[in-house]
């Protein structure tokens, strides 16, 4: 689900949903999207703005929209301006994370990072393994802690899906998830 938005933005909530359909969920990315995907409990909102302490009032309103609609397990707060450049992303990435403490939201929402260029320390750029963090746009994702417990709580060996997803994006290779997030973007 997503908020009326213009039909840019809306294309934009569209290519995001198509990865987390075409990658995440097709390929166990992360074996708790298939629920929610199916429960169309997931939120996709695009922020259209760029500026630092616009997105995070965005962020901490987009908590406050989750904290009134408990039905919404979980938001992608999508940035597809202003944070093209992976470090600068991170940057706001520990902003936001520090924001949400100074908040009150710590232990109830835990963020999540995906990027175009997202690339794991001590990888190279090339690396298939960061594909496994790889969005069509610069991505935080919003997830309810507790539900993210209970998910690891009868999940078994839940330590192992980082390390699962890493071989399998090896196996596959970069050029085969670059074909894939093209394909997602073809909406």
């Amino acid at each position: 689900m997503s908020t009326n938005i213009s039909p840019e933005l809306q294309q934009i909530a569209t290519q995001t949903e198509n990865w987390v359909k075409q990658v995440i969920m097709k390929f166990n990315i992360c074996p708790f999207a298939r629920r929610e995907v199916e429960r169309a409990s997931i939120r996709y909102a695009v922020i259209d703005e760029s500026k630092l302490q616009l997105v995070l009032q965005a962020l901490i309103e987009e908590c406050v929209y989750l904290d009134e609609h408990t039905e919404v397990e979980t938001t992608l707060f999508i940035l597809p301006r202003g944070f093209e450049g992976f470090y600068p992303y991170l940057d706001l990435i520990d902003i936001a994370t520090e924001l949400l403490f100074e908040q009150g939201y710590e232990g109830q929402y835990q963020l999540a990072s995906f990027h175009p260029d997202y690339c794991f320390e001590g990888e190279p750029q090339d690396s298939a393994a960061n594909y496994t963090n790889r969005s069509p746009y610069p991505t935080l994702h919003i997830i309810r802690e507790a539900s993210m417990e209970f998910a690891l709580a009868n999940y078994d060996d839940p330590e192992t899906i980082p390390e699962r997803n890493i071989a399998f994006a090896e196996r596959k290779g970069s050029e085969f998830f670059m074909q894939l997030l093209a394909h997602c973007k073809k909406s």
